[in-house]
């Protein structure tokens, strides 16, 4: 027999007076974090749980306490959490503050969170970013199904801004292909959106020449959605059947990588003399790194040569004629 959603509250509300959860006096927090916010002992009433692989609970009346496994998913890393993108805000910024009473009863842990678009639409601030291009893409995209959000791809307690800023553009590239691989390549979290069959990534890849270095040097996204030179980073996800499968479409002096991996690069470093000279800093890829000038100079000299050819030839018919 079903308990029913309400009574399960009841209990667990119950529990809550004579149970909570202890934090670990062990933890050290970083000087860093406080430098970054504000809130950093108010967060710890949550992460004391959830910033751990395992919690305590005990029972004040029979002094009984035991020690449980925090959920994987829902273990929060206080470094990558106050060196993200949110590192300022507080816990109840975003979460309600029926978190505060352990155990959280059932309704509040199935709270509608809030997305991207909540804080970041339509506001000034963030005009530069283009949130709402960036949201109406995702509708019109294979992703846009029950249940998937924002936070699949970008977890609002780790989520950091990398390719904009790329130093290591190596560093950044492997950063975004992670997003995609954590689902696409672990069947496990993909089941908990579709009931599709299990597919091997990389034999679903195994046309693509020299898998290893494409991998390595381009995101899954520069051939996975159509070209926006109006948002930093497209997301629009388009079925496979019309994902890029021409080579030429990345090995030509006009290519797509230009208005996908390598637009967040100045303008300025694409004025170097190269066609396509900003990848020269990065990698080289075959047909799109050209030298004007020297294609010009490789053209005089072949027209020279066949001149060469043409007037030599022509001084031996004329001698022969003159024999």
């Amino acid at each position: 027999m079903t308990i029913p959603t309400r009574v399960i509250s009841i209990l667990l509300l119950a529990a809550a007076s004579t149970l909570m959860a202890q934090p670990d006096d062990t933890i050290k927090l970083k000087p860093s974090y406080f430098e970054v916010n504000d809130f950093v002992n108010d967060n710890e009433a949550c992460l004391r749980c959830h910033g751990e692989m395992k919690f305590k609970i005990e029972d004040p009346g029979s002094e009984r306490s035991i020690h449980k496994r925090m959920y994987p998913d829902l273990i929060i890393d206080r470094e990558a959490y106050y060196t993200s993108v949110h590192k300022t805000f507080s816990c109840t910024d975003c979460h309600s503050y029926d978190f505060n009473t352990f155990p959280h009863n059932i309704e509040t842990r199935v709270e509608e969170q809030f997305l991207c678009m909540d804080c970041h639409g339509y506001d000034e601030t963030f005009a530069q970013y283009h949130f709402e291009d960036i949201e109406t893409e995702f509708q019109e995209s294979i992703h846009n199904i029950d249940e998937f959000t924002c936070w699949k791809c970008h977890d609002p307690h780790s989520y950091k801004v990398f390719m904009r800023n790329a130093d290591d553009l190596k560093e950044a590239i492997l950063y975004d292909n992670n997003m995609c691989l954590k689902c696409h390549a672990n069947f496990d979290r993909f089941t908990l959106l579709t009931d599709r069959e299990e597919i091997n990534v990389l034999d679903a890849h195994d046309w693509l020449p020299n898998q290893t270095a494409h991998i390595r040097s381009v995101r899954c996204i520069e051939c996975h959605t159509e070209i926006n030179d109006s948002i930093l980073i497209a997301h629009k996800i388009l079925p496979k059947t019309e994902a890029v499968q021409r080579c030429t479409e990345c090995h030509s002096s006009d290519s797509r990588l230009m208005h996908t991996l390598y637009k967040f690069q100045s303008r300025e470093g694409r004025r170097s003399g190269f066609v396509n000279g900003v990848m020269m800093n990065n990698t080289y890829v075959i047909g799109a790194n050209q030298v004007p000038l020297m294609d010009k100079f490789s053209f005089l000299i072949l027209g020279l040569t066949i001149l060469g050819i043409a007037f030599h030839t022509f001084l031996r018919i004329r001698k022969q004629k003159t024999d």
